[in-house]
C-alpha cells in the first residue's frame, strides 16, 4: 500500500465520520453533503482495493495476514453502502449518526490494513 494515500484515506473518513456525526446530532437528516462524504470514502476505498491487487504484481506484497488484511477490506468496502442504504429508507437523524460512525469504524480498518501491509510481520499475531 502507498503511505501517503492511506495517510489521505484515513483523514478524509476521519473528517467524514466526524461531520455526519455533528451533523446528525444537530439533528440534521441525511442530506446530498453527508451522502456525498460517504460516497468520498467509499471511492478511496475503491482505489485501495485496485491497489492492493496490483501491488504484489510489483513485490510489494503484506507482510502480515492477507486473509486479515482482505477481510478487513471487504468489510470497509460494504459499510458506506449499507449505511447510505439505511439512511436512505429511515430518513432521521441517526442515520446520519449511522453514516458518521460507520465512517469513523473505517478509519480504524484502513488503519488496521495499513499495519497488516507494512508493519506486522509472520506470527505477529501469534505473539512471535
Amino acid at each position: 500500500m502507498i503511505e501517503w494515500f492511506t495517510t489521505v484515506q484515513i483523514a478524509v473518513a476521519v473528517a467524514a465520520g466526524l461531520l455526519c456525526v455533528i451533523l446528525g446530532l444537530a439533528k440534521r437528516s441525511p442530506n446530498d453533503l453527508i451522502l456525498g462524504a460517504a460516497a468520498v470514502v467509499e471511492l478511496l476505498l475503491i482505489v485501495q482495493v485496485v491497489i492492493a491487487i496490483v501491488a504484489p504484481a510489483f513485490g510489494n506484497v503484506p507482510t502480515g495476514s492477507g486473509l486479515e488484511f482482505w477481510v478487513y477490506l471487504v468489510s470497509a468496502v460494504l459499510l458506506p453502502p449499507l449505511a447510505v442504504f439505511w439512511a436512505l429508507i429511515d430518513r432521521t437523524r441517526w442515520s446520519t449518526v449511522v453514516i458518521g460512525v460507520a465512517c469513523l469504524a473505517i478509519a480504524v480498518m484502513v488503519y488496521r490494513m495499513n499495519v497488516i501491509w507494512f508493519v506486522q510481520g509472520p506470527g505477529a499475531l501469534l505473539g512471535q
